[in-house]
């Protein structure tokens, strides 16, 4: 009987110890919270911008970190969010661009059937881009993830008008037996005029609302689908 209130007493001592007596307890200003990434400490920092698009933003910040901030070693910063989506986007699209490019040129030397009518289609293409171009530089010269898609387009559009345009000289030439001379050329353009005048702007106007919120957030989504598609 004895020995069993020992033992109830002990226990109780035990559960009565101060947390003082283990450890000093204080108020101070520190992390309320440590994050970890890949077993490393990670401090995140967000930021609304507003003024200014997003990548002129992160090449000033870069700029400026790295003149005035030295960090400790094994300690470097990182940005993420809509920047680093748009780089990323960004880059996979240009990839894709120029694989598709190369395959586009390849299917077309494979239905003009001539070396000649291959160069007259992409000899077409700068003077296509012309506009767009000279709206990137009044806008500010940021080439946005909209700006790419619509080139995209327009290279597009340009080389289906051209492959309708000399078809249609084709036709006139080895069908209707017509001479190929200025006349047949000025013939040609203005019977193809309205049809390849509505179906850019039927294009055009379809990416139309692309184009004026290519800034705004969530938009990123919708090239990446436009990608795939």
């Amino acid at each position: 009987m004895l020995k069993r209130h020992c033992l109830i007493y002990s226990r109780y001592l035990i559960l009565k110890i101060l947390i003082s007596q283990l450890a000093d307890i204080y108020e101070t200003s520190g992390r309320y919270i440590i994050l970890h990434d890949g077993a490393r400490r990670v401090q995140t920092i967000t930021c609304n911008v507003k003024g200014t698009d997003v990548v002129s933003f992160v090449k000033d910040a870069k700029g400026k970190i790295e003149s005035s901030i030295k960090f400790p070693g094994g300690t470097y910063i990182e940005f993420g969010g809509t920047a680093a989506a748009q780089s990323k986007s960004r880059n996979e699209l240009l990839l894709y661009s120029v694989i598709a490019a190369a395959g586009i040129i390849l299917l077309l030397f494979i239905a003009l059937k001539n070396i000649r009518n291959l160069l007259l289609v992409l000899s077409n293409l700068p003077f296509a881009f012309v506009g767009g171009i000279i709206a990137i530089l009044l806008t500010g010269g940021q080439m946005s993830l909209g700006s790419m898609v619509g080139f995209i387009t327009l290279f597009g559009m340009t080389v289906r008008n051209s492959l309708m345009l000399i078809s249609h000289y084709e036709h006139l030439v080895n069908v209707e037996g017509k001479e190929w001379n200025s006349k047949t050329a000025i013939l040609g353009a203005s019977e193809r005029f309205v049809p390849i005048m509505m179906t850019a702007l039927v294009t055009g106007m379809g990416l139309l609302p692309l184009a004026i919120g290519s800034g705004s957030a969530g938009k990123e989504i919708i090239f990446r689908h436009l990608k795939k598609d």
